[in-house]
């Protein structure tokens, strides 16, 4: 589909969503659910619960995401092979009901920081099924029209999981100890996204029918370039660099921000007050740049939306700890195209490379994204120590964001994917 027939589109076409809501409703579910949602954004809540009854240091318990990280980009590689072996709906299930037996056994860490390091490089291994990838696979086949606003939809939840978790952590930790914690999470899969898969996970058929009775073609249920054809684009190699630069400044704003906010003399309450905008920004992001993809050019959607922290970046460089709006609206800056990586990176995945090799694709996009967020938080903590402030940080985040949307931009003028495509262009 070209960026001028995209922008042609009618407002919103309801047909996909009148058919798959069942798939939209299961896929935000496991989002929510997932270790990359409820478990990233839960585990600082955890931290003084399992330092208090264990000893274990906060940089010791922190490290521990550094493994979960590396456990998912090892997972993300395997999980296309998976699903064509097995398929996505028995490895997804699967998944799921083996990330809920995890979480109960983790109720019984004891001795070692290394056993819960293991746990954390263990578990997406276990339950690869419950990625990410699995989730925007499922709703990359049943939506084409409008498939950016149905994965900024399921994607919102990350968002949702960042609200919601750390309080009912808290909570139930409050209460019955750590343990609560991580029976909470074994609990939220076991309830909502387990039954749902069981009842709703299926793929299209060949010509699934639409709202008037009359038989469509699927969405690119099995149509699409290679895992190896994929790999020689330039086009999937752009991608990458731009989407990169993306989350490593992301990562960088997300570790930073409220030190830095304190650094400028801003009050600890204040600055996390300033921080609380980045979750519902999120959300916003999502949807509205969702929406957007599928109306406007995607690229140049794209490269707007990673260009935002741009200005962000600039306006904590020149604000002073007084103005709080302006805080604010830098924080927000950055959130919305947080929010908007994500459904940008499967949106692109999904347009430039069908649905053939999707899993695979996007297994390694993630899994190259996944470490350098990994990385990450190690590098700007030694930049914090050359240079004594966070500055140097700031700058290297507006320079990422610049270069990120200037590299999206170059592919302007690359033809998306069809069903009888030539060949991509190659490095």
């Amino acid at each position: 589909m070209t960026d001028h027939n995209l922008s042609r589109q009618s407002r919103l076409d309801l047909t996909e969503f009148r058919l798959g809501w069942r798939f939209l409703i299961l896929g935000m579910f496991g989002v929510v659910t997932s270790m990359s949602a409820a478990l990233l954004y839960g585990f600082g809540t955890m931290v003084i619960p399992l330092q208090e009854a264990f000893g274990w240091s906060r940089g010791e318990l922190q490290a521990s995401i550094t493994f979960l990280f590396a456990g998912v980009a090892v997972a993300s590689q395997l999980l296309g092979w998976l699903y064509a072996r097995f398929g996505l709906r028995r490895v997804a299930i699967v998944s799921v009901v083996l990330q809920v037996l995890c979480y109960a056994a983790l109720t019984q860490l004891n001795g070692h920081i290394a056993w819960l390091y293991f746990a954390f490089f263990a578990m997406p291994l276990l339950c690869l099924g419950t990625i990410a990838i699995t989730w925007t696979q499922l709703i990359s086949l049943w939506y084409e029209r409008n498939r950016g606003l149905a994965l900024a939809i399921i994607l919102s939840g990350t968002g949702v999981a960042a609200l919601i978790v750390p309080p009912l952590l808290a909570w139930c930790m409050e209460r019955s100890g750590w343990q609560a914690g991580f029976l909470l999470l074994a609990v939220m899969p076991l309830v909502t996204t387990l039954p749902m898969a069981l009842l709703w996970l299926q793929l299209p058929a060949t010509e699934p029918q639409s709202a008037q009775g009359k038989a469509r073609t699927a969405p690119l249920a099995a149509t699409g370039f290679t895992f190896v054809e994929a790999r020689k684009s330039r086009i999937f190699w752009m991608c990458n660099l731009s989407l990169i630069l993306s989350v490593s400044l992301i990562v960088a704003m997300v570790t930073v921000m409220v030190p830095y906010l304190q650094d400028k003399g801003v009050p600890a309450l204040t600055a996390s007050q300033i921080f609380s905008a980045f979750g519902a920004s999120i959300i916003i992001g999502r949807l509205l740049v969702g929406y957007l993809l599928d109306h406007y050019s995607p690229i140049a959607i794209s490269a707007a939306a990673l260009f935002t922290p741009a200005i962000g970046c600039l306006i904590l460089l020149v604000t002073g700890p007084e103005s709080t709006a302006l805080l604010v609206l830098a924080t927000v800056c950055i959130g919305l195209s947080a929010g908007a990586e994500f459904d940008i990176a499967a949106f692109l995945m999904a347009r430039y490379f069908g649905m053939k090799d999707y899993a695979r694709i996007f297994g390694l996009h993630l899994g190259l994204v996944t470490i350098v967020a990994g990385m990450s938080p190690a590098f700007f903590g030694y930049i914090h120590t050359q240079y004594g402030n966070y500055d140097p940080v700031i700058m290297y985040s507006l320079v990422a964001a610049i270069v990120a949307s200037l590299t999206l931009l170059t592919l302007r003028s690359a033809s998306a994917f069809q069903s009888r495509p030539s060949q991509p262009e190659m490095a």
